[in-house]
């Protein structure tokens, strides 16, 4: 009954999907071209450029490249302070779309304040980036939990991997437009401003155009309880999906906690691949750059390709054949990289498997979860992904540590990839889906 219920509020709108993966077409500029390609070096050299070498800050001297980690850290940890709240906004009130609209247009006008960041404005560029991403995530918890909402779950991992596929594409073609304004353009520190500029402008212009004007909200069948306040409610509500999940959805939280190990591996070789080509391999940066443009299209290719995969294999054995390849990675990282032609190899690998690994993992989650929460599951969803995000890199370093090898460290990370693979095979996703109360697709 409650499947059935369920299903009367799918939409099945074309322009509506349209629109919501239109949203990750723009907001992936920042993921692409901010935090992954300009940030970090451009901070970094704006400290470097100090009279010593080094920015202080609170009476500390802080080293050009920790300036930026901090600020990610920091920004993650804000995260995890509002996003159950926010969680508990999407699901009774009518406020998801509006409140997505609002952390987009923040974090794009964060993001194209960023144009303004000099040799004496370094601590506001940091505090614009911890604005941008804060709003970056809350987003996404209102653009995820629209998902169950726009189609029945035959239709999840398409819709999904659509999403991913349009933000690799977008991402990357923003990302090359910048990549060849700074390679044309004398004065590189202007290029790198105007292209940390472009990605807030390219994220608000989509917005505006697609999801403010084709999204539709959807009344909650719940509201919140007289007297409460959305602060202590939410933070409540976030406690109790955790002890409802653990008791009445076991194998989604169990699904839940291999994403997690294995999403850290993804995370972990993503982070650690670019300091190992370089430092390892001898490749330059400028040939770094190309190949993670390379990667934003092959990834668009990937999600879409899988997808097709899935609708015979189900999303569950796609996944599992996903970490094996990922595992295959780190074999040739390991046994086999040692030119840099070697990296545009690694670079398709990567590419191949990452946008579909996240996408067909956001869909299937959003059909192990209950109607009317996936606000406040999302939320978790997000938290959970983004407060582990330390674990493999802290096992790469630990690696490298014990052995004086950055091979072996980055071979240890497959232990990840193992975990999730064992642990989703003896997941049983179709009676998660069920015990959910939604209807499983025919192949899961």
């Amino acid at each position: 009954m409650i499947a059935r219920q369920k299903e009367t509020r799918f939409m099945n709108n074309k322009k509506e999907i349209h629109a919501w993966a239109m949203y990750d077409w723009g907001n992936s500029a920042f993921a692409a071209t901010v935090a992954t390609a300009f940030l970090g070096p451009y901070i970094a050299a704006l400290i470097g450029a100090q009279p010593d070498g080094v920015l202080y800050l609170f009476g500390f001297a802080i080293e050009p490249d920790a300036f930026y980690p901090f600020c990610v850290s920091a920004s993650v940890l804000l995260q995890v302070i509002f996003l159950p709240i926010l969680g508990t906004l999407a699901d009774y009130t009518t406020l998801k779309k509006r409140l997505m609209l609002m952390f987009a247009y923040v974090g794009a006008i964060a993001t194209m304040f960023l144009f303004f960041v000099q040799g004496n404005t370094i601590v506001f560029g940091g505090l614009l980036f911890i604005i941008a991403n804060l709003s970056f995530g809350a987003a996404l918890v209102f653009y995820n939990a629209f998902l169950p909402e726009l189609a029945g779950p035959g239709d999840h991992d398409s819709i999904s991997s659509k999403g991913f596929a349009y933000g690799y594409v977008g991402g990357g073609l923003l990302l090359g437009l910048n990549l060849f304004l700074v390679s044309v353009m004398e004065d590189k520190w202007l290029a790198a401003r105007i292209s940390l500029a472009s990605a807030g402008l390219w994220w608000f212009t989509f917005t505006f155009l697609y999801p403010q004007r084709h999204l539709k909200e959807r009344t909650p069948d719940k509201t919140l309880p007289i007297g409460s306040n959305y602060i202590s409610f939410g933070l409540k509500e976030f406690w109790n999906t955790l002890v409802e999940m653990k008791n009445k959805y076991p194998r989604t939280l169990l699904y839940l906690i291999a994403y997690l190990v294995y999403n850290d591996g993804i995370q972990t070789v993503n982070i650690v691949s670019t300091t190992f080509v370089t430092q390892e391999v001898g490749l330059g940066l400028d040939v770094m750059l190309q190949i993670l443009l390379m990667i934003q299209f092959v990834a668009a290719i990937g999600a879409m390709l899988f997808n097709k995969v899935a609708k015979y294999l189900g999303a569950k054995y796609t996944i599992i054949l996903n970490l094996c390849i990922w595992c295959g990675v780190l074999v040739y990282v390991y046994g086999f990289l040692y030119n840099p032609s070697g990296a545009w190899i690694l670079g398709f690998m990567i590419g191949m498997v990452l946008g579909s690994s996240q996408a067909l993992s956001r869909s299937l989650f959003s059909q192990m979860i209950p109607h009317n929460k996936e606000g406040a599951y999302f939320s978790l969803y997000e938290i959970s992904e983004r407060g582990t995000s330390w674990l493999g890199p802290v096992v790469f370093g630990l690696g490298v540590q014990m052995t004086g090898s950055a091979r072996v460290a980055i071979l240890m990370i497959i232990g990840f990839f193992i975990f999730g693979i064992v642990t989703l095979y003896f997941t049983d996703v179709r009676r998660a889906i069920v015990e959910a109360g939604n209807k499983p697709p025919a192949v899961v």
